[in-house]
């Protein structure tokens, strides 16, 4: 069996992401207080209208190995579903699961106790929620791929998918570290709706339905059918 790393050379949406990623945080660098103003703080958030958090954040990263290790799995899942997918979807997919990672940080942030207050007082900021949401949709869409789990040993896509997704529901249950889980989980979740019941899901189905039925009829009008005998094949003509 034959093994190779990684998926190719990085396809348009995820060269610009990759691009936009670390030309702001090389700006960071120079101006960390953008981090402060653009991270996702849900207190400054609700309280004086920033809207532009729940966008602004993805773009933004605590240190070298954040960035190399979120960027790193951006491309190594994300190359072949946009291949897939196309560029406008994986996009639209992209800041789907960024922003429905975003909400779900910020509706928890309303919780009681010790996890809501520090929620909604402490600054999320990574491209993690929308990468975790691009490993959900690998896992459903190559479920058998083997990937090396911490780098050791392989499992397959949905496995390990599985996995880190019971991780990070589990670390967002505890109070004392479970701020950037919270994100993950978010992005799961969001991935999997969309994916599994999003709007544009069901119009596809529906599309399909709809060509279906348009299929079958003309099929019945021009006396196309599928091979077999039925009871009537003696009274049918070729026209």
């Amino acid at each position: 069996m034959a093994y190779s790393f990684g998926p190719g050379p990085l396809t348009p949406a995820i060269k610009i992401l990759v691009i936009a990623n670390v030309a702001v945080f090389l700006v960071t660098l120079v101006a960390p207080a953008l981090i402060q103003s653009l991270g996702l703080w849900p207190k400054p958030l609700f309280e004086q209208g920033q809207i532009w958090r729940p966008f602004t954040y993805m773009f933004l990263h605590g240190g070298l190995f954040h960035i190399l290790f979120n960027m790193l799995a951006l491309w190594m899942f994300g190359v072949e579903l946009e291949r897939m997918w196309g560029t406008k979807y994986f996009t639209k997919y992209y800041f789907v699961t960024g922003v429905g990672a975003a909400l779900t940080t910020m509706v928890l942030s309303f919780l009681p106790g010790d996890m809501g207050s520090q929620l909604y007082a402490s600054n999320t900021i990574g491209a993690s929620g929308a990468v975790y949401g691009i490993l959900l949709a690998y896992g459903l869409y190559f479920p058998n791929r083997p990937i090396l789990m911490f780098m050791l040993f392989p499992l397959p896509a949905k496995v390990y998918v599985a996995i880190i997704g019971a991780i990070a529901l589990l670390s967002s249950m505890s109070a004392g570290g479970g701020v950037a889980h919270v994100a993950h989980l978010g992005g799961l979740i969001a991935g999997y709706i969309f994916l599994k019941g999003g709007r544009l899901h069901l119009l596809s189905e529906i599309q399909y339905r709809y060509l279906k039925w348009r299929i079958n009829r003309s099929r019945r009008r021009f006396d196309v059918y599928n091979g077999g005998r039925s009871a009537d094949d003696v009274n049918r003509r070729v026209h």
